[in-house]
């Protein structure tokens, strides 16, 4: 019986036949080549995640943040009194609160004995003065036994008292909204310091 050769062609040195030798460097060659991207994108994502970061916050203002508020002296003008109305104012700005709903008193540059101011803008408090003419077409309220003439300017609603012996002016800035819910409270303080004097509007009376 005749011996059958192996062809040099298909086999390897080490007996292996030489299409599997080939495939294996193919599939090595495939590996290395998805291999070696991979291995890139992964450095540069680790690079990029241990690079320090700017740690500074970046300044955003918040709705709900306070808005900052003046403490500087408010405007306001201090005419001479006479005795009694002197008197009477000094008593009425004594028992004034330190602040009106969440507005903090502030100083005034006249006057501390017949003035004070609160917030930003200022709420005003004057005591003493003339006390208005009122007309039939003119709006007046009672708030908390005391009766109120308004008069609407620009950018403020001021409040005038009609039944003290001393005219107490608020002037509360349109800012704020309702002027007589700013009023409520110092009507309070001046039914306790400021006698009543004088008549009545019939739209004050309750």
């Amino acid at each position: 019986m005749g011996t059958v050769s192996e062809s040099p062609a298909e086999t390897s040195e080490k007996g292996a036949p030489r299409g599997t030798d080939r495939t294996s460097r193919t599939a090595a060659l495939v590996a290395t080549a998805v291999a070696l991207p991979v291995a890139l994108l992964v450095g540069t994502l680790a690079f990029v995640n241990l690079a320090p970061q700017d740690s500074t916050p970046t300044a955003s203002p918040s709705p709900t943040s306070p808005r900052p508020q003046s403490t500087a002296p408010v405007e306001m003008a201090a005419p001479a009194l006479a005795e009694r109305p002197a008197t009477v104012c000094r008593a009425l700005l004594s028992q004034l609160p330190a602040s009106i709903r969440d507005l903090p008193q502030r100083p005034v540059s006249a006057g501390p004995e017949q003035n004070a101011a609160y917030g930003d803008p200022a709420v005003t408090v004057a005591c003493g003065g003339t006390e208005p003419e009122v007309t039939p077409t003119d709006h007046v309220y009672l708030v908390n036994a005391v009766c109120w003439h308004a008069v609407e300017q620009v950018d403020a609603t001021v409040l005038t008292t009609l039944d003290r012996e001393a005219p107490v002016t608020v002037r509360v800035p349109h800012f704020y909204g309702e002027a007589l819910q700013w009023a409520a409270p110092i009507a309070t303080t001046v039914v306790a310091s400021v006698p009543s004097a004088g008549s009545v509007p019939s739209g004050c009376t309750s």
